[in-house]
């Protein structure tokens, strides 16, 4: 059921139309849900003692000193807060108003605050605050470069199901190129090489032959499995030290902001290519909504055939879409061998690009949004290192499954319904 509200449309032109906004009530029921489980952790499963979240390093510029609360009495007052913020979005639901999203945004601060206070009771380590804010962002570098390049794809009209194959093929490469080379500059620009390599192949089948995109798509992440993993095995295997030794881009302190309390040693002393993440990010939103670029591009992926009326030819702004998201996936497959290890492993990229097309559908197919959704996978999968530091007693496995019990919830009406681009997956034909 949904309430609606009438509300007046002041045009002069239809003074006597009426304007229906409906309200779901998705957003109160998940509220709600969240805080009957955070309710039923504390309750049933209590924990003695305090914990203690530490927020710098000794030899940071400002040292802040380390916070011990008491676990249980945050862990109730949370629930407390949750239990005000939910009634409030009942209460905006009755009178047919939409929950503000920072709203929602705040009840999850306040339940992974309360969360993390009984998680941690009793414990005689502390929460390492900087290294799970540095963590999340380190583990979520190439989801962030592989959701910015499904998000162009998809916004041009190509369902890049590819995204795993262009990180693993880039990270191949990164490897081979980077250690014959002996410079990670050639390593970095062969995967963006590489990257759109996979996504060329992909626009010619899906955009010339006019093949399915998900199985061109599946059929790629195979292909490039099998080939590295053979290539692995028979050449990178018996000849490391030739082919498959990297040397890897160097950390440095950005001055100034390296010395910000908490996020300034996490954020600001950093490889080049999580800087160059800090610039693509807003750079694929500026070109995509504030650009003629991104006006076509988004036009042939809404409605190609309007485009190819006014002139826009859709085949070439899908291809060269197409390109530019492999270069930027590319980056994400670099980071792999080039900054996080020193060399190429057999399917080292585990399934990540399958999880940056779901931060793809869970930021709406907005590059901002999307990398978000990238930084909540990186999340999980630090916290879950961080629960094990701390001895909680939550098992490592339910974090790393939190994230897609989120996309869940998100999907259900946590952000709202979800659309993608009208042409999205349909191959262009004209007429």
């Amino acid at each position: 059921m949904s309430a609606a509200t009438i509300i007046p449309d002041e045009s002069p032109v239809s003074e006597n139309l009426r304007k229906v906004e409906v309200v779901s009530k998705k957003f109160p029921v998940v509220l709600t849900s969240v805080l009957v489980v955070l309710l039923a952790i504390v309750a049933f499963a209590a924990r003695e003692g305090d914990t203690k979240f530490r927020f710098s390093s000794p030899d940071d510029f400002v040292s802040i000193p380390s916070i011990t609360v008491p676990g249980m009495t945050v862990a109730w007052a949370c629930v407390v807060l949750m239990a005000l913020l939910a009634a409030a979005s009942w209460a905006l639901y009755v009178v047919g108003r939409k929950t503000p999203w920072y709203l929602g945004a705040v009840f999850a601060l306040v339940f992974m605050a309360g969360f993390l206070a009984w998680a941690g009771a009793g414990s005689s380590s502390d929460f390492p605050v900087v290294r799970l804010i540095s963590s999340s962002v380190l583990l979520a570098v190439p989801l962030v470069f592989g959701a910015l390049g499904g998000a162009i794809g998809e916004r041009a009209g190509v369902v890049n199901i590819a995204i795993e194959a262009q990180l693993l093929a880039s990270a191949f490469v990164a490897a081979i190129v980077g250690t014959i080379t002996g410079s990670p500059w050639a390593g970095l620009v062969a995967a963006l090489l590489a990257g759109a390599l996979v996504a060329l192949v992909l626009g010619v089948f899906t955009i010339t032959y006019r093949v399915n995109q998900v199985i061109v798509g599946v059929v790629l992440n195979v292909l490039v499995l099998g080939v590295t993993s053979f290539v692995y095995s028979q050449v990178l295997v018996p000849q490391a030290a030739l082919y498959n030794k990297t040397t890897r881009f160097p950390t440095f302190e950005i001055p100034v902001l390296g010395q910000i309390p908490v996020i300034g040693p996490a954020l600001f002393n950093q490889s080049l290519i999580v800087y160059l993440m800090y610039l693509t990010v807003p750079a694929v939103w500026f070109a995509m909504f504030r650009t003629r670029w991104g006006l076509r591009l988004r036009a042939v992926g809404e409605h190609p055939l309007a485009a190819d009326t006014v002139g826009i030819k859709v085949e070439r702004v899908r291809y060269r879409a197409l390109l530019i998201a492999g270069g930027i996936v590319g980056m994400g497959g670099a980071y792999y061998t080039l900054v996080s290890v020193s060399s190429f492993g057999k399917n080292m990229t585990a399934g990540a690009g399958f999880i940056a097309l779901a931060a793809v559908i869970f930021g709406k197919w907005d590059p901002i949004k999307a990398t978000l959704a990238a930084l909540l996978f990186g999340f999980a999968s630090a916290l879950a290192g961080a629960m094990s530091i701390v001895g909680s007693p939550v098992p490592s496995q339910f974090m790393l499954m939190l994230p897609y019990v989120v996309t869940l919830l998100a999907v259900a009406g946590l952000v709202g319904q979800s659309r993608g681009p009208a042409a999205s997956g349909e191959p262009y034909v004209k007429e």
